[in-house]
């Protein structure tokens, strides 16, 4: 697995701290959803908001930044909590393989690439398929259910 992290910076983790208490309290923007899961070291609930990608009818996390703080903690804890404050839905995730990342990252990539352009590992909508597979390993991505 590669361990890729594009570490955001001060003005980012700002803005994700926004939205993502928007996400909490109900309020999406652009499909935004608050995620919270058990931290891996300390147990205490950490909070980050995601963009739920659903395709066929299964919902997945796509982590366009890589091998990041809440992707170590997902995989440690194998389950998230989804939703606003008053809502969370516990949900068991599996991360998927990366033979069958390709597919799911052109769709998120074209669903939220304004969003996430210069985080997927140089990615754009119109990767190669061979672009995509070449990647896949440093973008962890993770079904829901």
């Amino acid at each position: 697995m590669a361990t890729r992290y594009d570490r955001p910076g001060a003005p980012a983790r700002f803005a994700n701290a926004v939205i993502r208490r928007l996400a909490e309290a109900g309020l999406s923007i652009a499909g935004t959803r608050a995620l919270a899961v058990r931290g891996r070291k300390t147990g205490k609930r950490r909070g980050v908001v995601v963009n739920v990608l659903t395709v066929d009818g299964v919902d997945y996390l796509v982590a366009p930044r890589g091998n990041t703080e809440w992707v170590r903690n997902v995989r440690a804890a194998g389950q998230v909590q989804l939703g606003p404050r008053w809502r969370r839905a516990t949900t068991r995730v599996t991360e998927v393989g990366d033979d069958d990342k390709p597919a799911l990252l052109r769709a998120y990539l074209q669903r939220w690439y304004w969003q996430v352009k210069g985080h997927m590992a140089g990615l754009t909508p119109r990767s190669s398929d061979d672009d995509l597979r070449r990647a896949a390993p440093s973008l962890p991505v993770f079904s829901l259910g």
